[in-house]
């Protein structure tokens, strides 16, 4: 169904393509036997906590001798962090670290921030849904200025993927009125690009939203450390 361009999809700018992915981090975790002036700890103490690198970091927590990427045990509960074979009581600070700067990440990015862009929408996304060990696909729904309303996870899968139903996403824009909506799930693989199955879905929600009357905007694909927009990417196909 072909329809005008709304006032709202004209606000939402898709930014400059953007990399599909940034590589996961590739800063690897040592313990140092450094002379006593260099001392993590000390180090800490006379130039800041951004000084240190990342192993140093985790080392000062209690995870000593890790050699696993930042990204992957960001990710990984306190169990997870105990089978790896870190005391309980550094994985559970570890854990909670993590978690602590996840929640700095969203409170830069609350719930009323207009999302006029891909990476805009990206910026609250990451620390929700970026981080999480199953594929979960959320809709945010948008006010007229594309201020988020609220977040609806729409389903979760047991593992790397999850079953969507046009229905079940759209059914929150339509109960609450929202102005626009945008789709996003996450890659627990750390990887964005869209698989064929994602480009399927958005293909249906596209064709759903246009017959429901619903103002779609974009599906963001959100990984480790990086991105896809199906609007940026040119997926973004309406009838």
């Amino acid at each position: 169904m072909t329809r005008v361009r709304s006032e709202t999809e004209a606000a939402y700018q898709a930014d400059a393509p953007t990399p599909l992915a940034a590589p996961e981090s590739t800063e690897r975790l040592a313990i140092l036997g450094d002379a006593p002036d260099d001392v993590p700890t000390e180090r800490l103490a006379r130039l800041g906590a951004g000084a240190l690198r990342v192993d140093e970091l985790l080392g000062i927590l209690g995870a000593h001798g890790r050699t696993d990427p930042v990204a992957r045990l960001g990710r990984l509960t306190a169990a997870e962090l105990r089978a790896l074979g870190i005391p309980r009581r550094a994985a559970e600070r570890v854990c909670s670290a993590f978690e602590l700067g996840r929640r700095v990440a969203q409170s830069a990015a609350p719930a009323n921030t207009p999302l006029r862009s891909a990476s805009a929408a990206y910026r609250f996304l990451q620390p929700r849904i970026g981080h999480l060990p199953n594929e979960v696909f959320v809709v945010l729904l948008l006010d007229i200025r594309l201020r988020v309303l609220r977040e609806v996870t729409v389903a979760t899968g047991t593992g790397w993927a999850c079953a969507v139903h046009p229905r079940d996403a759209l059914a929150p824009a339509l109960r609450e009125g929202a102005a626009a909506v945008i789709f996003a799930h996450n890659h627990p693989s750390g990887d964005p690009t869209p698989s064929e199955e994602d480009r399927e879905l958005t293909r249906r929600l596209i064709d759903a939203s246009d017959v429901l009357g619903v103002r779609a905007i974009d599906h963001i694909v959100v990984g480790g450390d990086g991105f896809a927009s199906f609007r940026e990417l040119g997926l973004w196909v309406q009838s």
